[in-house]
């Protein structure tokens, strides 16, 4: 027990995760016991689950609203790659500059130019999507780039590699494990943004929503367990990000503290 309150201790995977468990029991018995009166009851809030999944189609909502997500997050990763890798050239770098600026601009002002460049309500909310994940995914791949030494660079020279070559040994694979890290980073950005513009464009429905309609007749148990699905989503998403990274880059881990 001593490991869990020292400074850079590693406890054992077991206390940990007792730990883990222990700190989360403790949370649903202060729930159901001593609620608080801004939030529903743990009752409430899984009587509202229960008829949100067998009334209201929530997993069907969850369906649509992921695989939306899946799309925007794959056209997005190949486009911040494709604009971070092309840093390289000093000619191309203004444009990761200003890509990476571009994640000041808010949604609510953009979905209207979207929605006059595209035709349906689905690709605005795709267009969106991907313009609001591309800008933090530039952001964070060119922070990576930016961390290659030169010591590495040489090093691939006195391999008698060529410049293109050393830089694809060097920055292309050898940081493929921290774009990946980068991507599950930001997929919780995706998931943020889905929810305003599914609530703009509702002919295709999704959790977002969903939860707008939630709110909106004041449903706080509904409200509070969609957004407790969202965050096991999310939860869920994250442990499968570190899980392929884990099997595609097992030398990720080496030398971490």
């Amino acid at each position: 027990m001593k490991s869990l309150f020292a400074p850079n201790a590693q406890p054992t995977r077991l206390v940990f995760t007792s730990m883990v468990i222990g700190q989360g029991l403790i949370l649903l018995l202060l729930w159901l016991f001593y609620p608080m009166q801004l939030f529903p009851s743990l009752g409430e809030v899984f009587r509202s689950l229960g008829n949100l999944i067998t009334t209201q189609g929530l997993i069907q909502e969850l369906w649509a609203s992921m695989t939306t997500a899946l799309q925007a997050l794959a056209v997005a990763t190949v486009l911040a790659l494709l604009i971070s890798y092309l840093t390289a050239l000093p000619f191309f770098r203004p444009i990761a500059y200003a890509a990476s600026k571009m994640r000041y601009l808010t949604l609510t002002g953009l979905t209207f130019f979207m929605a006059l460049l595209v035709s349906s309500g689905h690709q605005v909310k795709l267009s969106v999507l991907i313009f609001g994940a591309t800008v933090y995914l530039v952001t964070g791949m060119t922070s990576v780039i930016l961390t290659t030494t030169q010591e590495e660079m040489d090093h691939a020279r006195t391999l008698g590699m060529g410049e293109w070559r050393s830089f694809y040994e060097v920055v292309v694979l050898g940081k493929l494990d921290d774009m990946l890290e980068v991507v599950r980073q930001n997929f919780a950005i995706i998931w943020t943004m889905i929810t305003l513009v599914e609530t703009l464009y509702q002919s295709e429905g999704g959790i977002g929503l969903l939860l707008y309609k939630q709110n909106r007749y004041l449903h706080l148990d509904g409200v509070l367990a969609i957004q407790l699905v969202i965050l096991a989503t999310g939860a869920l998403q994250d442990y499968v990000f570190v899980l392929l990274r884990k099997v595609f880059f097992p030398y990720s881990t080496l030398g971490h503290a």
